[in-house]
């Protein structure tokens, strides 16, 4: 069985052809995807609100996460770590090419800690760094 199969099995999910095809395309790259880049790609293959699904689902179930590229849009990259459908464990930095645009994670680099006021109540932190990555530079 396949490396994307087994990942799709293991994390409880029926398998389909749009789900096997957009998770390969996860783990054949390390660049972050919006949903416009995976319907550019599969728009041929798969409907707009298919992947739009599909990419829901793999955030439920922990496969990926949501960067925000700084734009105001979202992008999605692949799990790497140890995420489940209860939580999302990502305390990494991301980085946006400003030559490519293509956003990947920094998983060496962590979010540094800290503490908010009180009545406050942390449900998510995002690090984007922009510049220009090793193949553009």
């Amino acid at each position: 069985m396949s490396a994307t199969k087994t990942l799709l099995k293991t994390h409880n999910l029926r398998l389909t052809d749009c789900r096997e095809e957009i998770l390969r395309a996860f783990q054949e790259d390390e660049s972050a995807k919006s949903h416009s880049d995976l319907e550019t790609q599969f728009g041929e293959q798969f409907d707009r609100v298919t992947i739009y699904r599909t990419l829901k689902t793999f955030m439920d179930k922990g496969l990926i996460h949501k960067i925000l590229d700084g734009d105001g849009g979202s992008k999605y990259a692949i799990c790497r770590s140890t995420c489940t459908d209860e939580a999302h464990n990502h305390n990494h930095v991301h980085f946006k090419c400003s030559v490519c645009n293509d956003t990947t994670c920094i998983e060496s680099v962590h979010i540094p800690t800290f503490t908010l006021p009180e009545g406050y109540a942390r449900e998510e932190v995002n690090m984007l760094v922009q510049g220009v990555c090793p193949k553009c530079g």
